[in-house]
């Protein structure tokens, strides 16, 4: 059964945070939707272009990664090794360079000399993998680069979004928000994972990687001495995928670092309101303003209480601060 593998962060006002818009990353999250059985949630017309663009037998092939017993791709076999490396064309061509001696030395390494059976067949064969996986990844980017290259006002957006965050002292909100499958506790980042551990920042910079790959996408790795990075899906995904671009957000930081609904609230709270009067004021169904308050009630940004028959709903100190310091133009 899955558990969540934590990261304790620290006091958020001393994380050091960048937004990396990483290619390598939406990739290996496509492959483990589309060829690995690991669900991202990515768009059915692109999981049936990528599955249409690969060799027949590709996802046996890629099985040993992605095994139910032991999930795990080896540093060598990574395109995000190089984190900082954004040319993924670059780092393909180096998958197709790595020596199978580098490859059986890793996997020694990594299990503690005992390989698992689901890499037997790597180990008894691992130039002819190593040759294929490379395909495999060639081909799976070769025919989803054009989405990546139709995202990209959104991730030009989030790099914004996420730097207006990190010098407002607004971390919190967009931590508590940033993706359906990461949680935020107090100082501690929760993510889903089949073999949980948990991890120390230690003072290492974080690293958000937005990705295009599907709405329920998750991929980290916090094992790194100098950086942990986690990616989510990019906000705005389902417009690329319906064909729309949402409108650029002028001059209004809170809308920008909590999106528009969450702002709408916000600013709504200049006075209490029961979540019914909230959600007549916003014309939104009740369950979307009770899923959006208990995100900002996460943020330590609202309080909701109950009162009778109807939850009160009241903006705190903090996000009194929150709304008077990105209610200004920052352009």
């Amino acid at each position: 059964m899955s558990g969540y593998s934590q990261l304790h962060l620290g006091p958020l006002e001393t994380v050091a945070v960048s937004v990396l818009p990483q290619p390598g990353v939406t990739l290996m999250s496509l492959v483990a939707d589309v060829l690995g059985g690991r669900s991202q949630g990515v768009h059915p017309a692109w999981r049936r272009a990528v599955r249409a663009a690969v060799p027949t037998g590709a996802a046996g092939v890629l099985h040993p990664l992605f095994a139910p017993e032991y999930s795990m791709v080896p540093d060598c076999l990574t395109p995000t090794a190089p984190l900082w490396e954004t040319d993924l064309s670059a780092q393909l061509d180096r998958l197709q360079e790595v020596s199978p001696d580098a490859l059986l030395a890793e996997l020694e390494a990594d299990f503690r000399g005992t390989v698992p059976r689901q890499w037997q067949s790597v180990v008894d064969r691992p130039q002819a993998f190593i040759t294929a996986y490379a395909g495999i990844l060639r081909a799976v980017w070769d025919s989803y680069a054009p989405a990546w290259s139709l995202a990209g006002p959104l991730l030009a957006r989030e790099t914004e979004r996420i730097g207006v965050a990190a010098v407002s002292d607004a971390l919190e909100p967009v931590l508590a928000g940033i993706g359906p499958r990461v949680r935020l506790s107090g100082q501690t980042l929760r993510l889903p994972d089949p073999h949980p551990e948990t991890f120390e920042r230690a003072g290492r910079r974080v690293v958000l990687v937005p990705m295009v790959s599907g709405n329920g996408a998750s991929v980290f790795s916090f094992d790194r001495p100098d950086a942990v990075w986690f990616g989510y899906p990019v906000p705005g995904l389902s417009t690329l995928w319906a064909g729309q671009y949402p409108e650029p957000t002028v001059g209004d930081a809170l809308t920008l670092v909590l999106g528009t609904l969450r702002a709408r609230i916000l600013r709504g709270l200049s006075r209490p309101r029961t979540m019914g009067q909230l959600a007549a004021a916003l014309v939104c169904a009740p369950s979307t303003v009770t899923h959006h308050c208990g995100q900002l009630e996460a943020a330590g940004l609202v309080h909701r209480e109950r009162r009778g028959q109807h939850v009160q709903v009241t903006r705190t100190t903090r996000g009194d601060a929150l709304v008077d310091l990105l209610s200004t133009s920052w352009r």
